[in-house]
């Protein structure tokens, strides 16, 4: 079969692909440290399994609206208008199975051939593929680590123009764990107005935030009505499996998104979207309990690697991963990953997965036990010192 030529503009997550080669390695009898993908080790808290079992049992096992069930989208709507400070209504809310395809349906909804659409570089891959493969041109903004991985006000102006389509933000940031001040949200809101942008603003990791007080674009008066936000249950409530996620836009856009997903998977499972309304709405201990667990894991992991000759490891703000500058070893990033899953069974990402300012970098997943990330910990020491004999 022939397949089209758009696929070639379409990339991947290498997340995957690296968890493919590890389980290869565990196959042949390899012990193996997973840091490589982004998935809390937490259990699903209870009450949300239970809500989700409960609906099972209640026959919630047919076709649901595209859009999602109304009990969620009403739970969605109060969740954000109270986090984010902005009145959002039921209306302006569409479930999806997990949080990409808002991701992809926005961008397949609103660009096109020639319109220019800005993403953080390092960032997460699936931007940049979505871009490519709608027709649109990515344009990315560099993140730097001396700027603790927040853009430079003046290279961001610089970027945005007539062309310009989308703005895409991600905060707190995969891979690096920085977090936007209100000052940066207050540049991107000025560029928008300035040249009539659409602002798409990947909140995933808001909840995992260690230090401070969380910045939301939707929360800047003039923003609502141009601003289509990412967010879902996969991180915060350690919900990966159960694929489930949300976007809250201009209820304009709402039909086109929905429609969408009417011609791709028709609908989010019921009992699913019944799990969501407990998780958004029953007791939140449990976000707490991890939020500190993942604080602690970061401090080991981040003070461990500071530790390891030529690395040097920013403490991150949010999410869960550290993302050492590896420049001090002298092996690129690509080479250096794969040393390290195959000489030292630890899995992790090279920065390069992120984009070619990712060059120089890792990126290591601390959702795993303490006692798994010490054990990583000794084994990168180890690998790294016979690279430097």
């Amino acid at each position: 079969m022939r397949v089209a030529q758009r696929m070639s503009r379409l990339g991947t997550e290498t997340a995957f692909e690296v968890l493919v080669k590890a389980k290869a390695l565990e196959a042949q009898g390899r012990d193996v440290v997973h840091l490589e993908v982004g998935e809390p080790d937490f259990p699903t808290p209870e009450n949300i399994v239970d809500a989700g079992a409960r609906a099972l049992k209640d026959g919630k096992t047919k076709y649901t609206p595209s859009a999602g069930i109304l009990e969620l989208r009403e739970a969605i709507a109060q969740h954000v208008s109270t986090t984010r400070r902005v009145r959002v209504s039921p209306d302006q809310v569409v479930v999806t199975p997990g949080a990409k395809p808002i991701m992809f349906f926005s961008i397949l909804a609103l660009v096109e051939p020639g319109d220019e659409v800005l993403y953080p570089e390092p960032g997460f891959p699936i931007y940049e593929s979505m871009i490519k493969y709608c027709g649109g041109t990515p344009v990315p903004y560099v993140l730097r680590e001396e700027n603790h991985f927040r853009f430079d006000p003046d290279e961001f102006y610089a970027k945005a123009n007539a062309k310009t389509k989308m703005i895409i933000l991600n905060s707190p940031h995969n891979p690096t764990g920085g977090v936007l001040e209100a000052s940066d949200l207050q540049v991107v809101a000025e560029v928008a107005h300035k040249y009539d942008i659409t602002v798409f603003t990947d909140e995933i990791y808001w909840r995992v935030l260690y230090d401070g007080t969380f910045s939301s674009l939707l929360s800047i008066p003039g923003m609502a009505e141009r601003t289509i936000l990412l967010d879902g249950f996969s991180k915060t409530y350690s919900m990966t499996g159960w694929r489930l996620g949300w976007g809250v836009m201009p209820e304009h856009l709402v039909p086109h998104i929905t429609r969408l997903q009417t011609n791709s998977n028709s609908c989010v499972a019921g009992f699913t979207q019944y799990a969501g309304v407990e998780a958004l709405t029953g007791p939140q201990a449990s976000v707490g309990k991890m939020v500190a667990a993942f604080k602690e894991r970061r401090d080991t992991i981040v003070d461990g690697l500071n530790a390891i000759p030529g690395f040097t490891c920013l403490k991150p703000r949010g999410a869960f991963y550290a993302f050492p500058n590896t420049a001090g070893t002298g092996w690129d990033s690509r080479k250096l990953a794969d040393y390290m899953l195959n000489e030292a069974g630890v899995a992790c990402l090279s920065g390069t997965a992120f984009g070619g300012a990712g060059e120089g970098y890792l990126r290591f997943s601390y959702a795993n036990s303490l006692e798994n990330i010490k054990k990583a910990l000794v084994r990168i020491r180890e690998a790294v010192e016979k690279i430097q004999d």
